[in-house]
């Protein structure tokens, strides 16, 4: 037949009833018949065939020098996993657990307007400023969260000039973004934060009904109005790219994707994160009245992707902001450094968050559990704890140990693991364990289906879906 081949380390499952998929530790991947993959693994087919080639080409197999080979997917490997070699980037603050909103699906149990217990003092946020500065890596992007941060503006003012003193010997690049509801911004507010090049996130459900119901304010029934209000107020000081936008998908969302891809659209915005509801706060205490199976997510996902697909046909550049990052891992030899798809999870070692009294979390789910008295993910205290006790301590020694995907179980063989991550904060939250039960994991069913189906769309080789995914991508 042929010289003979050696096969290196591969995962494999059936695609379908006619092929399999083959994918290696860095994220190479090919689909092969059933037939060129019984020739494949009995060492049958020629190597000197289009398939082997193929094969060849993915580091699956070959016909030269092992060494050399694995030294070409140790450099690989590297540059998936470059995410580390920073340690922690993004440090997310919350100022106040105060809001003016009465989310259906909040996550944090927010405190009323006129409930101050939950203000962080300037102590506190001096020692956070401080604490966030012992990270090793050279970039730090300050995140505030809330409650909504604009309702304690003045303590977001208080640690941008804080971060900005320290930063003139630390010499980092240094970073703001404020999540809020934008809904109590004023133009001296967003003109303090252009200055001090502060991006702005803020959340947008959908329609004005969907909006409305499920992120009402509390002193008005003009919620969406108010929302607009303020986005064309942003935008006319900042530029129209200012403001970026997430939204939250509860039962009300369900089978109103296309109108909510179309509001993104009308309002002014190139992509949506089509987001399924965590399982944390009130959307867990309440779960009866707005959750859903996730098998409805997933399907409204697939029509939601298939529609925004066609809207970049019709030529209205749109991204899928989700679908994005995956095709990145997929098509890219390239990091990303979204928390929620990396192995070793993110929690603490990418991003970590800082609570209004100094308590610090490996991530923000860990806060949403501490607000039910679960302080499993607490890592200590910026007024009581040092810098190393916390980010190299026993505590996040164990859970990094318990959330590497390359050796949970099933994870490690698993088709799409170089694509997925750990998450041992929603595993502990859904199923009582950090390495939790894969058949029975929602997040675990969403991820495999959402990559099932970007492969059946890679699959087609449709030239006009490969160029809008690489317009994503780029």
């Amino acid at each position: 037949m042929s010289e003979n081949y050696k096969i290196l380390p591969f995962r494999f499952a059936r695609f379908n009833e006619s092929e399999y998929l083959l994918t290696n530790d860095v994220g190479e991947y090919i689909f092969l018949s059933n037939e060129d993959f019984e020739k494949f693994i009995n060492k049958e087919l020629d190597v000197k065939s289009t398939v082997f080639q193929d094969i060849a080409s993915k580091q699956i197999a070959t016909t030269d020098n092992v060494e050399d080979v694995v030294n070409m997917l140790a450099t690989k490997f590297r540059t998936k996993k470059s995410i580390l070699r920073d340690f922690t980037s993004l440090h997310m603050v919350v100022p106040t657990l105060r809001c003016n909103s009465s989310c259906i699906y909040c996550q944090v149990a927010r405190k009323n307007m006129d409930d101050h217990e939950a203000d962080m003092t300037k102590k506190t946020a001096k020692n956070v400023v401080k604490t966030i500065f012992e990270s090793p890596s050279p970039c730090i992007k300050i995140e505030f969260q809330g409650g909504d941060p604009s309702t304690y503006f003045e303590m977001v003012k208080y640690i941008i000039e804080e971060a900005e003193w320290q930063n003139l010997f630390k010499k980092k690049d240094l970073g703001f973004v404020i999540c809020t509801n934008v809904t109590l911004l004023t133009p001296d507010m967003v003109k303090y934060l252009k200055k001090h090049k502060c991006d702005i996130s803020t959340s947008l459900d959908g329609p004005k009904e969907l909006h409305n119901t499920n992120r009402p304010l509390q002193d008005t029934t003009h919620t969406h109005e108010k929302f607009e209000e303020s986005i064309k107020m942003i935008r006319k000081i900042c530029g129209n790219d200012c403001v970026s936008a997430l939204m939250t998908t509860s039962k009300y969302s369900l089978g109103h994707f296309k109108e909510i891809i179309n509001e993104y659209v009308r309002m002014g915005y190139n992509n949506i994160f089509l987001r399924a509801l965590n399982p944390y706060g009130f959307a867990k205490q309440y779960k009866e009245k707005i959750a859903y199976p996730v098998e409805d997510f997933i399907e409204n996902f697939k029509e939601g992707l298939d529609y925004i697909i066609e809207l970049n046909k019709q030529g209205t550049f749109f991204i899928e902001g989700y679908a994005s990052l995956l095709l990145k891992r997929i098509l890219t030899p390239f990091a990303t450094g979204f928390v929620d798809l990396q192995s070793p999870a993110g929690v603490g070692i990418a991003g970590a968050i800082y609570d209004w009294d100094g308590n610090v979390y490996v991530a923000d789910e860990g806060r949403m559990l501490a607000r039910f008295k679960d302080y499993y993910y607490k890592l200590g205290n910026v007024n009581e704890d040092s810098y190393q006790s916390m980010f190299n301590g026993e505590k996040l020694h164990h859970i990094i140990e318990n959330a590497c995907t390359e050796c949970l179980p099933m994870c490690s063989e698993c088709v799409f693991q170089p694509y997925c991550g750990a998450d041992p904060v929603r595993n502990y939250s859904e199923q009582g364990d950090m390495v939790g039960h894969r058949p029975t994991s929602d997040m675990c069913k969403k991820n495999t289906a959402i990559m099932h189906y970007l492969f059946e769309l890679l699959k087609k080789h449709d030239p006009e879906i490969n160029r809008i995914f690489w317009s994503w991508i780029n």
